[in-house]
């Protein structure tokens, strides 16, 4: 089959690789039929996260199920399915307090050894505790099986971030990041009952999809002005949550300047650099917490879903380039360039 791999910085190629098999009773090998990059695959084409010559690579995807393990048993051959970006093996104390991302069976698509996202087919590891059904009719609907695909990643580390953030009815939130996943912040935010959302962010086309979904202001500064931008909507407070979608330095110091004392901060930006934005001192003097982290995605994916077949969140304009697998690494360069938010990937 083909699947896409990387060499080494900027070198992204799409070509045959061995077909996936069942290696263990609770494999499934699934067909691919939608897929996509992420803005975290960036560090690795970028160099700036390690990759071996050569790894698989993508960790969003969707897709058939074609083949299933003898232990397998909740899927069937021809169900459709969504795969969050850790596989779990669901029977983990960690599994069971819905932190899937740290079980220790678990790992992540394209790691050294596993299938990634971004080709024809994936080995899926502990089927059951990892895969989520999807209604089969949804194969034939276009726009919903791209808003179904941010369920493997975007729309529940949004979701995270604004739990982590304590967003409820009535608060005033904050989201540092115009990317995929902040603008899934974004919409977690007015979906778990904000009063008020203010997207920071320069990009038109991007703060134009904040405000569908629901953003009330938008602030285009960076660093000390953001700050005093926010803090000037808001009568000279912070928001109550702030919701940290970058990860590095100047990211993090505005989460903290925009907090009001006593509010939250949810980060899930991956960091790079952003531990120097921190200072526990000041946070420690304005009680302001933070929480965050890898988002367990597969625990939020049953609240979720019936919102996303529903249509009463559709995640799926953050998706604004589409692509077969041969365009891959034009794909990579459109959202390094920026040129693209996020690019879906149809095999």
């Amino acid at each position: 089959m083909r699947a896409t791999v990387i060499h080494a910085p900027h070198d992204i190629r799409v070509q045959e690789v061995p077909d996936p098999a069942i290696q263990q009773p609770t494999d499934v090998v699934l067909r691919v039929l939608r897929a996509c990059i992420c803005g975290s695959d960036l560090w690795a084409y970028r160099g700036e996260s390690a990759r071996q010559p050569g790894q698989r690579i993508g960790h969003e995807f969707l897709g058939i199920v074609e083949e299933a393990g003898s232990g397998v048993n909740g899927f069937a051959v021809g169900d459709l399915v969504v795969a969050p970006f850790v596989w779990s093996d669901g029977t983990c104390a960690y599994c069971a307090e819905g932190l899937t991302t740290s079980c220790p069976q678990g790992g992540f698509w394209g790691s050294v050894g596993s299938d990634g996202g971004q080709g024809e087919a994936v080995r899926v590891p502990f089927a059951d505790g990892t895969l989520v059904k999807l209604p089969s009719a949804a194969a034939s609907d276009d726009r919903l099986l791209t808003a179904l695909l941010a369920l493997s990643d975007v729309l529940g580390t949004g979701h995270h971030a604004a739990v982590g953030a304590g967003v409820k009815p009535g608060t005033t939130v904050a989201v540092v990041g115009d990317g995929a996943v902040g603008l899934c912040g974004v919409m977690a935010a007015k979906r778990l009952g904000a009063e008020r959302i203010i997207a920071l962010g320069r990009h038109t086309a991007r703060t134009d999809i904040a405000r569908a979904f629901g953003a009330t202001d938008v602030v285009a500064e960076r660093g000390d002005a953001a700050v005093a931008a926010v803090r000037e909507l808001l009568g000279g407070e912070g928001a109550h949550a702030v919701i940290e979608a970058v990860g590095t330095e100047q990211s993090m110091r505005t989460a903290v300047g925009i907090t009001r004392d006593g509010g939250s901060i949810g980060y899930v930006g991956v960091p790079h650099g952003s531990g120097t934005g921190l200072d526990l001192g000041v946070m420690f003097d304005r009680n302001i917490a933070l929480r965050g982290g890898v988002a367990p995605v597969r625990g939020y994916i049953p609240e979720l879903l019936p919102d996303v077949l529903s249509g009463t969140i559709d995640p799926s304009p953050v998706f604004d380039l589409a692509i077969g697998l041969d365009e891959v690494p034009a794909g990579y360069r459109a959202m390094d360039e920026r040129t693209a938010l996020k690019v879906l990937i149809k095999p």
